[in-house]
């Protein structure tokens, strides 16, 4: 997070040059500093923080950011030119046509929203009555508090459209990880063609390590395919000739020739994708409480303002109008969240769609997706099985031996069970690796290989029925097995699970005080995922998933008038992130994950979920007080109409100071949050 290192640095020398020389830097970045507090509200206002954790997800939008630096800079100068024409129009009538023109100018954002509301038919709108209250006083002359009310409505029109950009994130680019080239086999030759030329029945040519980038079916190899991110499985594949594989899969081990059955816009992937890009999407459809709550007064307002017309005459009637009543929650919402979406940034929570906060505490029920979810990439190596002759120490051994300086999981949970047992590992002699399904290496002068049960009867060792009996309680177990032999013998098995993420019981602990109903979804068998259950003492749990179906689970809690978030990383998660309510991901899942959920924790981890939760609960706080204080100042204007018969300057006096006291009530957090930042290397 390079950007908030140098906001950091940049505020802790201004502390050290306005402190005492005597003040330890601890105590400094305890106080209270009121550049940092400008500081914050800048950024806020322009989304500085959200938008940096954006580009730690896609670079692609650093270019974005600068063109609308560049427009917001002209935007700047022209809106600065225009006020001043407002203002000696006012004063000097020869500048009266171009001071109409310059308040024209600088009120077209806020026109612009007004349109857009009366194109909807949404006749009764903050923004067409404050377009009728400008026009109503511009109609009267007063150009001067017309040049005021027009820069300030078009700030707020600018602040709204901001948080209420409906427009989509980029759906999801699901061929992303694949080279815009590939190796096609030719006349017994392999030739490199680009990616969109590649024809059905086409043989193509993939490497461990790469991305398969289409549908088909292996003709030649032998392999292990990392396929949790699309089907959800929790462990790699074997695979091997007449097995089908899937675009957007990752080839592990081995070298294939696939030939390809579709392409493009008809791979498994890209069919999802198209699904996704058709589901109603419900944050589409949910209309701004700020601006809901605003608009309800409008025919209370508008009632009053006709009413003092017809008692009083127009000035009465405007004034009424600029007496906003609970028209700033129009403001005072958008602008709480652009507070807080500054304050979680700093938590390296970053929310991609702001009205997320109204929906945040309303969620009574979350399910959490297995695999990458409530599970880390690294299995846990959980027992020895040693056969016939064996010790489990020296099967241990042998395979920590295999492993060595491998870089896998699964050589990673070998390693460190190793280490813990105190297991010296000396360099084997050599090592063969067997593309596909397993490792051999010479080690004091034995031939030791590690891998699959594939692996072994390919080379020859026999499998005894006691290990056939151990690999079917694993298997009910939802856990794998890896087999280790000696020369011509199988020496043992080791038995690997899932590893849970270390922060899950805090997470289940709090979650519950809270009142909610959680849920695992799993592709796994139903015992297992029963035992996990029970385990991490969850409520319920959905067996066997299969990934076209979480949608339509996660849709049935819906029906039944729960309010759903849910937790996934794969592209086979993706329409049913977009089917909850709320969708949470995390920072290195998939790129359909990341484009699609509202909420990602950037630090790669569900640590923020608590905290998470507990700012829902401050901003809602916050907007009830936005609330109250909305409304007050209107009462007292209206009241003054009547009682005082007070103008339309006293009206817009009132006005603003009850915006400095909202102002002050929204921008509180920012105080109170001042020195809360969570930095990620």
């Amino acid at each position: 997070m390079a950007l908030w290192s140098h906001q950091k640095r940049k505020r802790k020398r201004l502390i050290d040059v306005l402190g005492s020389s005597n003040e330890t830097t601890a105590k400094k970045q305890n106080e209270f500093s009121l550049l940092h507090l400008i500081e914050d509200i800048n950024h806020a206002m322009k989304g500085d923080g959200s938008h940096q954790l954006k580009l730690d997800i896609d670079p692609k939008l650093r270019q974005q950011a600068e063109e609308a630096r560049k427009a917001s800079d002209r935007q700047l100068i022209l809106s600065t030119g225009a006020t001043a024409l407002a203002l000696l129009g006012s004063v000097y009538p020869a500048f009266t046509v171009a001071g109409i023109a310059g308040i024209l100018y600088l009120s077209k954002d806020f026109i612009d929203l007004a349109w857009k509301d009366v194109k909807r038919g949404h006749y009764l709108s903050g923004s067409v009555f404050g377009f009728i209250m400008l026009s109503g006083t511009l109609v009267l002359g007063k150009l001067v508090l017309v040049a005021v009310g027009a820069v300030i409505g078009n700030v707020f029109a600018k602040i709204i459209n901001r948080v209420e950009d409906t427009s989509r994130e980029r759906l999801v680019n699901v061929f992303s990880g694949h080279t815009e080239k590939v190796w096609l086999r030719r006349d017994g030759m392999e030739i490199q063609i680009d990616f969109h030329d590649i024809c059905q029945g086409d043989i193509i040519i993939v490497n461990a390590g790469e991305i398969i980038p289409v549908d088909g079916f292996i003709k030649e190899g032998e392999c292990q395919v990392d396929q949790h991110l699309l089907t959800g499985e929790s462990q790699p594949v074997e695979k091997s000739v007449g097995d089908p594989v899937f675009a957007s899969t990752l080839l592990i081990s081995g070298r294939l020739a696939i030939e390809v059955e579709t392409t493009g816009n008809e791979t498994v992937a890209a069919r999802i994708g198209a699904i996704l890009n058709n589901t109603q999407s419900y944050k589409d459809t949910l209309i701004n409480r700020g601006r809901q709550t605003a608009d309800g007064f409008i025919p209370i307002t508008a009632g009053l303002s006709a009413i003092s017309l017809f008692l009083f005459g127009p000035v009465a009637a405007i004034a009424v109008l600029w007496s906003g009543l609970g028209g700033l929650m129009a403001l005072y919402g958008p602008l709480t969240v652009l507070t807080y979406l500054q304050i979680l940034s700093r938590q390296n929570i970053l929310i991609k769609d702001g009205r997320v906060f109204e929906s945040l505490r309303k969620v009574d029920t979350i399910i959490f997706d297995k695999t990458g979810t409530l599970t880390l990439e690294q299995p846990t190596l959980i027992a020895v099985q040693a056969l016939d002759g064996f010790d489990e120490r020296t099967v241990l051994r042998c395979a920590a031996a295999a492993e060595y300086r491998q870089v896998h999981p699964i050589a990673k949970a070998i390693l460190s069970k190793a280490q813990s047992e105190y297991i010296d590992m000396p360099e084997p002699d050599s090592a063969n690796y067997e593309l596909g399904f397993g490792i051999k290496v010479s080690f004091e002068k034995q031939i030791i290989r590690v891998g699959s049960v594939k692996y072994m009867q390919r080379e020859g060792i026999e499998i005894p029925i006691q290990a056939h009996t151990i690999l079917q309680q694993t298997e009910s177990d939802g856990h794998s097995l890896i087999y280790v032999s000696i020369d011509t013998q199988l020496a043992g098995m080791l038995e690997l699970r899932p590893t849970i993420r270390p922060e899950i019981a805090t997470i289940i602990e709090y979650m519950k005080k809270r009142g909610m109903k959680l849920y695992i979804m799993s592709g796994d068998n139903e015992s297992a995922t029963r035992r996990m259950a029970t385990m991490l003492n969850f409520d319920h749990y959905f067996a066997e998933v299969l990934p076209e179906t979480k949608a339509d689970l996660v849709k049935e809690l819906c029906n039944e008038g729960r309010f759903v978030c849910f937790i996934g990383d794969g592209i086979n998660d993706t329409i049913a992130l977009k089917t909850a309510q709320v969708s949470i991901s995390l920072k290195g899942a998939s790129t359909a994950a990341t484009d699609t959920a509202q909420i990602i924790f950037m630090d790669c981890t569900l640590n923020k979920l608590e905290q998470l939760f507990q700012f829902s609960d401050e901003f809602e706080d916050v907007m009830k007080r936005n609330f109250a204080i909305s409304v007050v100042p209107g009462i007292i204007t209206i009241g003054g109409v009547y009682v005082f018969s007070i103008g339309i300057g006293a009206g817009m006096v009132i006005s603003y100071l009850g915006l400095g006291v909202g102002m002050g009530n929204v921008l509180w957090p920012l105080v109170q949050h001042q020195h809360t930042y969570d930095e990620i290397s």
